[in-house]
């Protein structure tokens, strides 16, 4: 008898202190992982993760009733145990969960993206993206990582990228920069849907804005990438160098530039020749500019500007205005024609040079994208450079 009741004491004993135990640790339902207690300092930075083995499920057999004494003191000394606190490496033992060593975290940071991807060396504006191309999923990924060398003006403001594939995409895909600064990261990857037959005829295309305060848009550069060449395996990260107006050369017979703009309620396409500049001129008679609509083959409306000064870098002002249907939109294209008059009559004009704005059907790269880009901002007059090309 004294015996029975000096082990009920020891045993209400020890339910005290586990109780007492309870209220400072929190407890642990019986089918979840361990819970380690921590110091705040070393929860934000964990230098050691614990690895541990789940318990093993055994079928419990039916024991008998002289042994249910000894059970229940097992079970009390197995609760006590696992509410002790992590000693050293190897004594954690929590609900029959079995630690196996750690694992240091120090080892497996990931090193800033600055001293991964470091830009070469130079101070213009560059864009650092990675290009993949999945065969089997005819799957294009393009992975944006960061800018370096962005201007002093646009440190403040909030830089966007809008990236399409060219010619299908009209709506581009927008990415937003994390930070501020010369050189922001993005780290966005994009998925597009593209067939290998396609893959060789499209180019990727990257604009680069930077948004103000007061929410205007500013041009920043872009840059034109062929998908040319193989592309399969793994993405290796490229940089390129982004194409503003101010850095851009004259082609070999001049540029000229063109704004566009479209009125989907008016139905009405509206064109505007500022300038051009690098123009090789044959004879001192001035310089005009042709305009014209066409319609697959057909011609459907021209304008002609008036004679400029015989300079190679003349200013027309040339505005003029089409009627065009949205759904034409796909089909259209406007041809523009730089021509010398010919002091003689009867005989034609000398052509200096031609451009053709239009969707795939037409044009490609710049030419195309300046078209997409009207089409997409509706009533908003998108204005560019463009390089001359030869009359074919």
């Amino acid at each position: 008898m004294v015996y029975y009741l000096w082990r009920r004491r020891k045993k209400k004993k020890g339910r005290s202190q586990y109780e007492e135990l309870l209220s400072t640790t929190p407890s642990v339902p019986a089918c979840t992982a361990p819970v380690i207690l921590v110091s705040k300092e070393s929860w934000t930075r964990p230098s050691e993760i614990p690895f541990t083995l789940p318990p093993r499920f055994t079928s419990q057999n039916h024991a008998d009733p002289k042994n249910e004494e000894e059970k229940e003191d097992k079970e009390e000394e197995m609760k006590m145990e696992a509410q002790r606190p992590l000693a050293h490496r190897g004594s954690l033992s929590v609900r029959m969960w079995y630690p196996v060593g750690t694992v240091l975290a120090g080892l497996y940071s990931s090193p800033p993206l600055n001293e991964v991807v470091a830009p070469p060396p130079g101070m213009a504006t560059r864009l650092c993206f990675s290009v993949e191309y999945r065969h089997s999923a005819e799957q294009l990924m393009v992975s944006l990582l960061r800018l370096a060398n962005l201007l002093p003006r646009f440190h403040g403001n909030v830089t966007l990228v809008e990236i399409r594939l060219l010619p299908d995409d009209r709506r581009p895909r927008q990415a937003k920069a994390r930070g501020t600064g010369p050189d922001p990261e993005f780290n966005d990857c994009f998925v597009f849907q593209v067939s290998g037959v396609c893959m060789p005829q499209s180019t990727l295309s990257v604009c680069v804005l930077s948004v103000g305060q007061e929410g205007k848009r500013h041009a920043v550069g872009r840059v034109l990438f062929p998908l040319e060449g193989e592309l399969a395996g793994a993405g290796r990260v490229l940089w390129r160098d982004l194409e503003t107006e101010d850095d851009t050369q004259c082609s070999e017979l001049g540029d000229v530039q063109i704004s566009l703009s479209y009125s989907p309620s008016l139905q009405r396409l509206s064109v505007v020749v500022p300038r051009a500049r690098g123009l090789q001129l044959l004879t001192d008679a001035g310089v005009c500019v042709q305009v014209s609509l066409q319609i697959h083959t057909q011609v459907v409306k021209m304008k002609r500007s008036c004679v400029a000064n015989s300079k190679n870098d003349p200013c027309f002002d040339h505005r003029t205005t089409f009627k065009l249907r949205s759904q034409h939109l796909d089909e259209a294209c406007l041809r523009f024609e730089l021509q010398q008059p010919n002091p003689v009559l009867s005989e034609p004009p000398a052509l200096l040079g031609v451009l053709v704005l239009g969707p795939f059907m037409y044009a490609k790269g710049p030419q195309l994208q300046h078209w997409m880009d009207m089409v997409n901002t509706p009533q908003e007059p998108v204005q560019l450079w463009h390089k001359l090309r030869r009359a074919t």
